[in-house]
């Protein structure tokens, strides 16, 4: 049953930034940023970088991902997920007595201003994005939206990390230098799965919840402990592939920055074993995100560093 929504506590939460804020569920932005950051500096390689389309695909990245998370906000709460004592949410519906349509139209309203933004890409760009960033978007929508949403399937992780990792990473790309080369296909791999990996521990933590609601998460399928075998599976991989990457001279070996990072993903495995209360997993929960944050920007480093030296 759906906790009723404060009256005074409303007005006043509504009036504070931080509320809105969190709504945005910040700690889950750079997994725009960071694909973005990446593609354009695999362009920079290539070509002289253009600051505005580069801005313009960022804040257009952020919008999507932004307007995700405010839709997930929604159709949790709608469907009962949600609750003043769930962890690991933003809260502006359960805990500030934000109106669920207000949550719902922000959530319309940055779809919208991506799409303008979007407008402006294409005009420097290829109207063929258009087509693409309307399917980024209906993801976005459709993984908590929608009769069959795809965050209660076994293919979370892999939309997740195929839209926000691979083609993200493609578009930063193609927009700068107009073409799309293996290069920055194979150095996405990495990305995609460490964005679907933010999405396997988000899972791993909400697995009890997740199943008396009827998801069918890949957590739920293989249990706790393989879900966490897995999660350090996917780790591992991606910090292998950069290996792979610099020993067949795809990359520089700059990039072998992105091992100062491996404590981070350490922390995030080992967080979780023997541990079963959400609350008690928040802190692997957040290592894990700060896995990718930290990999992403110092690949990116590594890249923009090798074009100098």
């Amino acid at each position: 049953m759906q906790s009723p929504l404060p009256t005074q506590q409303s007005f006043q939460s509504e009036r504070d930034w931080r509320v809105w804020w969190r709504l945005t569920r910040p700690h889950t932005l750079t997994a725009a940023f960071v694909p973005v950051s990446i593609g354009t500096a695999l362009a920079f390689h290539e070509t002289n970088i253009r600051l505005s389309l580069f801005v313009a695909m960022l804040v257009a990245s952020l919008l999507i991902q932004a307007a995700t998370n405010m839709f997930n906000e929604y159709y949790d709460y709608k469907r009962g997920l949600d609750s003043a004592e769930s962890v690991g949410i933003g809260g502006a519906i359960v805990r500030d007595g934000i109106a669920p349509k207000t949550v719902l139209w922000l959530a319309v309203s940055f779809f919208i201003a991506a799409m303008f933004i979007g407008i402006y890409i294409c005009i420097h760009s290829s109207w063929w994005l258009a087509a693409i960033g309307v399917v980024c978007m209906a993801a976005g929508y459709f993984y908590t939206g929608g009769p069959l949403p795809i965050a209660y399937t076994p293919f979370g992780e892999l939309a997740a990390g195929f839209f926000m990792g691979v083609v993200i990473i493609l578009i930063s790309f193609f927009i700068q230098t107009g073409s799309v080369t293996m290069v920055p296909i194979v150095v996405s791999v990495p990305i995609a799965i460490l964005v679907g990996s933010i999405l396997l521990a988000n899972n791993i933590r909400d697995l009890d919840g997740d199943r008396k609601h009827g998801r069918k998460t890949m957590a739920i399928l293989v249990g706790r402990t393989n879900a966490i075998r897995i999660l350090a599976g996917m780790l591992i991989f991606s910090f292998a592939w950069i290996i792979g990457l610099v020993a067949f001279h795809v990359v520089s070996a700059w990039t072998l920055l992105v091992f100062l990072s491996v404590p981070k993903a350490i922390a995030a495995t080992k967080g979780f074993i023997g541990k079963t209360k959400p609350l008690d997993m928040m802190p692997a929960m957040k290592a894990t995100a700060q896995t990718n944050t930290q990999f992403g920007f110092l690949l990116a480093i590594g890249l923009f560093i090798s074009h100098w030296l």
